[in-house]
């Protein structure tokens, strides 16, 4: 099975795919992220749009998960942003067309709410780039295209849709599990664990350049 955890940049894709990862043994995350970065280093600077455009960023992804679905005996988790229709078909509804049982959740949020996480992520990232390590420039471009995002992801094509304005990660970890038939572990952490397992969870996915 795979569960492709959507939503806006800043909605909590990364922490509840992780928090997923954390409770269900077995389980795997698959980053389509990586290969869209690893494309974008390829190009020159001027040359460096949407990666979601490039034909190689939707062939390979559909082609690394299809291995990953075929190969390996858990559950596969991508926590990806989608919000095109045509790249939609061609990754989500291509890796159905080849047979996987594909569960695609989209997290959604209140515009204010969205803001506020991603102030806060920024500010982590300005603590980093003040250690001389970080940039602020991922947040002011999910901004950028939080609206198209909220707009695009309502609509029902990209459903299953899970508000998640006044839940927590682990929740809505819950909730995914339950709609796809899967059982978690019990979360037994408190809140200041929680917290700091987010904390080490957005360090790591701190983007350099």
């Amino acid at each position: 099975m795979l569960l492709w955890i959507n939503g806006p940049f800043g909605g909590g894709k990364t922490h509840t795919a992780h928090e997923i990862q954390r409770r269900l043994p077995g389980s795997v995350i698959c980053d389509p992220e990586h290969p869209g970065f690893g494309l974008h280093r390829m190009l020159p600077p001027e040359l460096r749009g949407d990666f979601q455009d490039l034909v190689s960023w939707r062939q390979g992804v559909v082609e690394v998960l299809d291995l990953a679905l075929t190969r390996h005996d858990g559950v596969v988790i991508a926590p990806m942003t989608v919000t095109d229709p045509v790249c939609f078909a061609e990754t989500v509804g291509r890796l159905r067309e080849l047979g996987h049982d594909v569960r695609h959740f989209t997290l959604l949020a209140r515009r204010e709410t969205v803001l506020g996480r991603l102030r806060e992520r920024g500010f982590g990232r300005l603590l980093g780039r003040i250690a001389g390590n970080a940039s602020l420039r991922g947040e002011s471009w999910a901004v950028g295209r939080l609206d198209h995002c909220l707009e695009r992801l309502g609509e029902p094509e990209f459903a299953e849709h899970l508000w998640t304005d006044h839940t927590t990660v682990p929740k809505t970890a819950d909730r995914i599990a339950v709609l796809a038939g899967l059982t978690l572990r019990p979360n037994t952490d408190g809140p200041l664990r929680t917290r700091l397992r987010q904390a080490r969870v957005g360090v790591r996915h701190m983007r350099f350049d």
